[in-house]
């Protein structure tokens, strides 16, 4: 049986990753000068693809069984979402806002709840009574830190969302700056697309921090600690009958 020790790919792997396709798409909207619906959901398709693609492979390479459902989760709501904003026709300032604040917030409600999840699986505590087995199954779970950065970057993408929500996009609004003697136009477009690469940056740095931090050792195994707990109990009552 392959464990989480064995495994030659582990969550720093996978975290590095997304950091590495979020600062992609933070440079390609930060270095561009065009902030179009179009350019804008380009970017997005791209990034949520190459995600998409990692999570996935992050099902075999990384998780063990009964973790899995939050990569299968979100690598298969991210793959919907870059494949829709990839079609010509929805590359425009409605279908990028629509695309981008669904995806944000189902992938974050994801996210979110299976690192509080993780959290919460860790405070619960059993009560053993000496000489009884507990049969009951006991889910695997990942390292706390894991479940703290889950928790972290699902509520940025759920902010991500709730920001989106909150933007026009047909928001325009013209401005000239006398020094320089230009004008432009400040669009509710140009405004999700800064979002998003604002997000798509914060994401990598956080990412990137996370994956490179040093990790404490993984705990053994919650059940055989608890399955051996009460095994041990019998034996201690029989060396004091002696």
């Amino acid at each position: 049986m392959t464990t989480s020790d064995s495994r030659t790919f582990d969550v720093r792997h996978l975290q590095l990753a997304r950091a590495a396709f979020a600062a992609i798409a933070a440079a390609m909207i930060t270095f561009s000068t065009d902030h179009s619906a179009a350019v804008g959901s380009a970017v997005f398709s791209g990034f949520a693809i190459a995600t998409a693609f990692v999570q996935l492979l992050a099902v075999w390479l990384v998780y063990p069984a009964g973790r899995r459902w939050p990569s299968v989760a979100l690598g298969a709501v991210t793959l919907v979402a870059g494949m829709a904003s990839g079609l010509f026709p929805l590359r425009t300032a409605t279908g990028f806002f629509v695309i981008v604040i669904a995806w944000a917030l189902a992938s974050g409600v994801i996210e979110l709840v299976a690192g509080w999840r993780g959290l919460s699986t860790r405070t619960e505590r059993r009560e053993i009574v000496p000489g009884v087995a507990d049969a009951r199954p006991i889910a695997p779970v990942g390292p706390r830190s894991e479940s703290r950065d889950a928790v972290v970057v699902g509520a940025l993408t759920i902010l991500l969302g709730i920001g989106l929500l909150c933007v026009q996009p047909a928001y325009a609004l013209t401005y000239r700056v006398e020094q320089a003697g230009l004008t432009g136009t400040l669009t509710g477009v140009i405004i999700g697309v800064g979002l998003f690469g604002g997000y798509a940056a914060i994401v990598a740095v956080y990412l990137g921090i996370a994956g490179f931090s040093p990790r404490a050792a993984a705990p053994a195994e919650m059940g055989a600690v608890t399955s051996d707990a009460p095994a041990r109990a019998p034996q201690a009552d029989r060396k004091d009958s002696a």
